[in-house]
């Protein structure tokens, strides 16, 4: 038996089209009435089931907004009218060269904006304001213990776990839920201010180069948030930015070169031929050679022929899964270290929580 499709005319066509649209806005209409009747947002309701004593009728709503969709809108929203309500114009601050010069490298390192520790668990709280409240007293403390040095060049390393999820879902990158502070993109606008902030003061200082290391709990949000930072200061000629995606970075101060590193991906042991081989230019000009990584949230260090790799401690607090697995006696901590030009790392300055 052959099959056939009943074809209409232009003019019924358009008679299906107005029956479809009075049905729908009859839908629309009937969900408005019912909602606005219970003071309710229609945009919120998914569906109903109407029920009197003459019928029994599931309703989907045209309407309907999912929350995701309406968050995004609305951060996307809130993000765009921050950004055009405070455009800075910086001048240009002129340096004293001072041949008696060091380079300042600040790490607040796994900050976590957005983890939830509860002290009735773990022994200590973190929250969105107490991580804020830690990395600006960190960045303080340490620009007071080295305020009698010449500081010429600040080395800022950004990322690294800033943000402690990565999607509206409650997870990171990989989808490992989380115990969280907050909603998303709350937590993503709180980091930025918080970079804001930090980088403002830094620039009072001396010149910044701003470095973004890309992190397993916010992969993606974490690099926007990088980018966001860099066109922030579009209009500063005192800081410079390297907010690609690389996974290892590199930076020359003289005699030295900085790599960093997130460290959730190449082996500890293969990273100082990973930095000879991507940083060739820089290692054959440079003496004094060091990776710091993150991640860990504890200190360990060690050197390799021609470089030093050492991981940095976290402000963050204890969470739920640290408590239970016994991670918690590391110490909090925001960490820098001063760099000389010709004699690399002379001091390692820690501000402890």
């Amino acid at each position: 038996m052959s099959k056939f499709r009943p074809r209409v005319t232009e003019e019924e066509w358009q008679i299906l089209q107005l029956f479809r649209a009075e049905k729908a806005a009859k839908v629309f209409n009937g969900v408005k009435e019912i909602t606005d009747g219970l003071d309710i947002d229609n945009t919120t309701v998914k569906h109903l089931w109407v029920k009197n004593k003459t019928a029994s009728l599931f309703v989907k709503n045209p309407n309907f907004i999912a929350e995701n969709h309406a968050q995004q809108t609305d951060f996307k929203a809130e993000l765009i009218e921050d950004l055009k309500q405070y455009s800075p114009k910086f001048p240009k601050l002129e340096r004293i060269e001072n041949k008696d010069s060091y380079l300042l490298v600040l790490d607040p390192a796994d900050i976590h904006i957005g983890k939830l520790c509860s002290a009735f668990e773990s022994g200590e709280t973190y929250n969105n304001q107490v991580a804020v409240q830690r990395v600006l007293e960190g960045v303080k403390g340490i620009l007071q213990k080295v305020s009698s040095f010449n500081i010429d060049k600040i080395l800022f390393i950004g990322g690294n776990d800033i943000l402690h999820i990565d999607n509206p879902n409650r997870t990171t990158t990989s989808g490992t839920s989380q115990d969280t502070d907050g909603m998303w993109f709350d937590n993503f606008l709180i980091a930025k201010q918080l970079y804001v902030d930090v980088l403002e003061l830094l620039i009072g200082v001396a010149d910044v180069h701003f470095t973004f290391n890309p992190s397993n709990h916010d992969y993606t949000n974490g690099f926007f948030l990088a980018q966001v930072i860099e066109t922030y200061f579009k209009n500063c000629e005192n800081i410079t930015f390297d907010c690609s995606i690389a996974h290892r970075k590199g930076f020359q101060y003289y005699n030295n070169l900085i790599g960093t590193t997130h460290g959730d991906g190449a082996k500890q042991q293969d990273l100082p031929l990973l930095m000879a081989q991507e940083f060739s230019k820089e290692w054959s000009e440079t003496k004094h050679r060091y990776i710091y990584t993150h991640h860990v949230h504890h200190k360990t260090s060690k050197d390799y022929i021609g470089i030093t790799v050492e991981s940095l401690r976290s402000p963050s607090g204890t969470d739920s899964w640290h408590h239970r697995n016994g991670y918690q006696h590391a110490p909090k901590a925001v960490e820098g270290f001063l760099h000389c030009k010709d004699n690399g790392q002379i001091a390692r300055i820690t501000h402890i929580f």
